[in-house]
């Protein structure tokens, strides 16, 4: 999945993004969503958001969520 639509984000998911410095290599960090930056409800590049590391970057893949349904648990 891919990371331009703000709905598809929410914190706690584990995601893939690019720092602003890796934007013309591409290169890719992996964390977790720590808060969602982008307020429209969509960007053509990636909504941004702020990594549990404080790493800044766009959304470019969802990996999964981090945590099990807690309903599961239960």
């Amino acid at each position: 999945m891919n990371g331009i639509n703000r709905s598809n984000i929410k914190p706690g998911l584990r995601v893939q993004i690019v720092l602003k410095q890796d934007q013309v290599s591409g290169k890719l960090t992996e964390g977790i969503v720590k808060d969602i930056l982008t307020n429209s409800p969509s960007h053509p590049h990636g909504i941004k958001v702020r990594l549990v590391s404080g790493q800044v970057g766009r959304v470019k893949n969802i990996l999964s969520e981090t945590e099990p349904n807690k309903e599961e648990n239960a």
